[in-house]
Formats: C-alpha cells, structure tokens, sequence
C-alpha cells in the first residue's frame, strides 16, 4: 500500500512530482501553480481527473467557465480542451487514466489493452 497525504505534499512551484506511474494503468503528479499562472488551453489522451488541495483555480473547457476553491475535483474527458489559471497559489494533484492513454506520443501504435506489449519511441 502507498498513500499520501494530499494536504501535506510540499510540491515547488515548475517541478512537479510523479507520486506513481503505472503502465496501463494511471499516472498521479502533484503540481504547484503559482498565483496568475496558468496551464494554457490544452488537452490530454487520458481520462483527467485533478484535486485542487490549495488555492483558487478558474477553471475553463469549451463555452464553460467556473471558479473552484480547495477542495474540489474536476473531471475531463479525454481529448476536452481546457485550461487552469491560478487565482492565487494552487496545489493541484493530478490522475491520468488509462496511462498512457490511446494516442499519446509515447505510443507508437492505437490503443492500449491490459495485455498488450507497450512500444515505445
């Protein structure tokens, strides 16, 4: 068993964390963004599900808009374009799933069973 007290990580501000990687499985970052930062209009290949455990995020997919305080999770599908801006310092942790996800650049062929040999570049 592995565990983290979310509350607790001490994460610096551009060195985020891998907390765990599994292939074919998940992928878990602990991520500072400092106040007015943002991580810009982007999308991911996996299904995203982030924890806002400090701070104020404004949070933007599509023609959707909200601002979110600590604690909140928020879930995007894969391929949803968003972006995250930091209202003032935020700790984030982030889970990526199924790791690494149908289409990612670390793949060279589709999608990704249980079972299936992992090819890398």
């Amino acid at each position: 068993m592995q565990s983290w007290e979310l509350d607790r990580l001490r994460v610096a501000a551009h060195q985020p964390q891998i907390l765990r990687s599994d292939d074919h499985a998940n992928r878990v970052i602990a991520l500072l963004l400092p106040q007015g930062e943002a991580l810009q209009e982007h999308q991911v290949h996996e299904h995203a599900l982030v924890f806002l455990t400090r701070g104020q995020l404004l949070v933007s997919a599509g023609a959707s808009e909200r601002t979110l305080s600590a604690p909140s999770l928020i879930y995007f599908d894969p391929g949803e374009r968003h972006e995250v801006r930091a209202i003032n310092e935020c700790q984030l942790v982030l889970c990526l799933a199924p790791w690494p996800g149908t289409g990612h650049p670390s793949i060279r062929t589709g999608g990704l069973r249980v079972g299936d040999q992992v090819r890398r570049w």
